[in-house]
């Protein structure tokens, strides 16, 4: 049954920041930074329709070992929703849908999003993406680029 939401994740090698959305609205129904054993419970339990990923691309510069352990554990994400529906984002699709420019940084995704879709707000005022934090601006931005880039295919 469609619920007409996405799980979007910015996987880690440790943490992953996660936002569950709604489709239509893009509106934030769940969010945090939790550790990865986590956020695999969070993949079974969580109901949505899709689980998207922000991938790790190669830019031709060497990479560590926490790189790779991202990679197993973006493995072992889409294992645990046991279902083909799932999709990856990379950072550059982020940086162009939201910025139209690959020298986009993580503070201009930021401020294009707050400029599309409001203000972080304060305790006693809360905005659109009150109690947001690094990694989760990270997952919104790549849910927002999935569901932009539906749109313009629909």
């Amino acid at each position: 049954m469609k619920n007409n939401s996405i799980l979007a994740i910015d996987a880690g090698n440790e943490e992953s920041g996660y936002c569950l959305m709604d489709e239509i609205t893009y509106k934030p129904i769940e969010f945090g930074k939790i550790s990865n054993e986590q956020m695999l419970m969070k993949v079974i339990e969580l109901n949505y329709d899709k689980l998207i990923l922000e991938m790790v691309a190669s830019y031709g510069m060497p990479v560590g070992a926490s790189i790779f352990e991202t990679c197993v554990w973006i493995g072992r994400f889409i294992q645990a929703r046991n279902c083909p529906d799932y999709e990856y984002i990379y950072r550059r699709e982020e940086k162009m849908n939201l910025c139209n420019s690959m020298k986009a940084k993580d503070s201009n995704i930021r401020q294009a999003l707050i400029d599309r879709f409001g203000e972080v707000g304060t305790k006693n005022n809360k905005g659109f993406f009150y109690g947001f934090k690094k990694d989760i601006w990270s997952a919104f931005a790549v849910g927002c680029t999935y569901l932009d880039k539906q749109k313009k295919i629909d």
